[in-house]
């Protein structure tokens, strides 16, 4: 089998960067640039748009003084105009030494965008590549809406190409501009154009419109295509680009005539980058890079994967510099609880792996998500109930409003016999305590003093985290702790004195 070493080109400083509200910094530029080119191990780079902007221009010349350092410069890539050569002089100026003119792919545009003939285009496209020559810049040409000039206007794409193969461009790039073909589209388009133009280096450049754009990369490859132009995160304008992580694992998996160089465990690291600094924040499920891709919920897919890893395929968390993961809620059983039991280097019995279990079914009809750092809570407060249940928290109501004073409305059962009770206090759980200690003076029994209260939750939680409550007590005899354990501060609060209550009547 022959196999075909592809260029993969990256344009998320320039095109992604046309996703709305999206602005790099100089330094971010520079930065991701580094990246993108050291770590990631892309072939080449599209940084910007000549003529943008002077902070562009820096960002730029960032990039290219430290390129020709490093000997990248032939790598980095920017976009330009036939404008006379005005995008020239800037490219000088910035250093930068490969353009990617811009130029009309499709009759339509040059029509009514232009206003031109195809000759007339021709003559300045070929002047500004002289001039580029002059200057000792290589060029590459872009086919703006090449897509639609192959569906509507062939003999003008036929004439174009015609006209390209006696220039001295290096690439040619078919942009599917609107992200409007089908994958068959892809194929058919790009095979007739290699066919004809077999000796041509041929980009494709896919666009995300109707989410065919990883498909339609894999229909050009098919058909010959010599290079890939991909964005970190499928950023773009309008729905994105063809998403560089799913693209890659898609080549390196179910296309073994085509070679790539880019590092595939540097890919998660790099999209959260971009996240960072685009502030566009990735889907929890958007394939290979999202939150929960590698994560399994149903709890017969963590007992399959202890079943010869029945649930896993070749897309491994661990390619991606990323781990699995089995996520704790309501859908849990017993085989995801024990797999982050054994991360976090815990053991239970089976009584106790069922008791825990079915306590994290329950905070998951409350609370989606229970985190692996919950579960040292949930076990403590699962394991601490050695008492026998004789009084119960049937339902309480609190509240708290500005300028009155908290006050709870509780009802409870001790020993059969139910009571409510009223009353204040300085805050809700004081205000609870208060209507506890009035229903037990009726009962002519006493409560332990309350002598320490502490609030924990887990590191790096959110503000849905679980929260435990251990209040520490204090009777005639000794000191005890009870703790309580609920998403809600207050009701772990109360859930800790219900277990104080149930130990005092004991």
């Amino acid at each position: 089998m022959k196999v075909k070493k592809i260029e993969i080109m990256d344009t998320t400083l320039r095109d992604g960067e046309q996703t709305s509200t999206v602005s790099f910094s100089a330094s971010e530029k520079l930065t991701i640039a580094k990246l993108l080119l050291e770590e990631l191990k892309v072939d080449r780079i599209e940084i910007a748009s000549a003529r943008v902007s002077e902070g562009e221009f820096q960002a730029v010349k960032g990039i290219t003084d430290w390129a020709s350092e490093n000997n990248y410069l032939d790598r980095i890539e920017v976009l330009t105009f036939v404008d006379k050569g005005v995008s020239i002089e800037w490219m000088v100026e910035a250093g930068a030494k490969v353009q990617n003119l811009l130029t009309k792919g499709s009759l339509n545009h040059l029509t009514h965008q232009l206003k031109k003939t195809p000759n007339q285009h021709f003559k300045e496209i070929k002047e500004n590549i002289d001039f580029a020559k002059e200057n000792d810049i290589e060029t590459n040409v872009y086919l703006e809406d090449w897509s639609n000039g192959m569906r509507n206007s062939k003999a003008y794409v036929w004439e174009y190409l015609a006209f390209l193969a006696t220039q001295p461009v290096k690439r040619i790039m078919l942009p599917d501009t609107l992200g409007v073909i089908t994958p068959s589209e892809s194929y058919d388009f790009v095979k007739e154009i290699k066919d004809k133009y077999p000796n041509l280096h041929f980009d494709f450049h896919a666009h995300n419109d109707y989410d065919l754009g990883v498909s339609n990369v894999m229909e050009a490859l098919k058909a010959g295509a010599d290079g890939l132009h991909l964005t970190v995160n499928g950023m773009g304008e309008r729905a994105g680009n063809a998403p560089m992580a799913s693209t890659v694992a898609v080549i390196n998996d179910f296309m073994p005539n085509i070679k790539i160089d880019v590092n595939e465990t540097f890919l998660y690291t790099i999209s959260k980058l971009v996240e960072t600094f685009s502030g566009v924040m990735i889907p929890s499920n958007k394939p290979v890079v999202g939150a929960n891709v590698f994560t399994q919920t149903a709890g017969i897919h963590a007992d399959g994967d202890n079943k010869k890893n029945l649930y896993f395929s070749d897309l491994l968390p661990e390619r991606f510099g990323r781990t699995r993961k089995y996520a704790l809620g309501k859908s849990s059983g017993k085989a995801n609880i024990q797999k982050n039991l054994q991360e976090l280097g815990l053991q239970l019995n089976d009584e106790d792996l069922k008791k825990v279990t079915q306590r994290i079914i329950e905070l998951g009809d409350k609370k989606q998500v229970v985190t692996k750092e919950d579960l040292p809570y949930i076990i403590s407060d699962v394991l601490d109930r050695t008492y026998q249940e004789k009084v119960k928290v049937n339902s309480y109501v609190l509240t708290h409003s500005k300028g009155l004073k908290p006050s709870t409305t509780v009802s409870i059962t001790i020993e059969d016999e139910t009571f409510e009770e009223h009353a204040q206090g300085d805050g809700q759980f004081d205000a609870f305590m208060n209507a506890i200690r009035t229903i037990f003076k009726k009962k002519k029994m006493g409560l332990p003093s309350l002598i320490d209260y502490a609030v924990r939750i887990p590191p790096g939680s959110n503000s849905d985290a679980l929260c435990e409550t251990i209040i520490t007590w204090k009777n005639v005899e000794n000191e005890f702790k009870t703790r309580g354990l609920d998403s809600d501060q207050t009701v772990s609060a109360i859930k800790a004195t219900e277990k104080m209550l149930n130990i005092v009547v004991s």
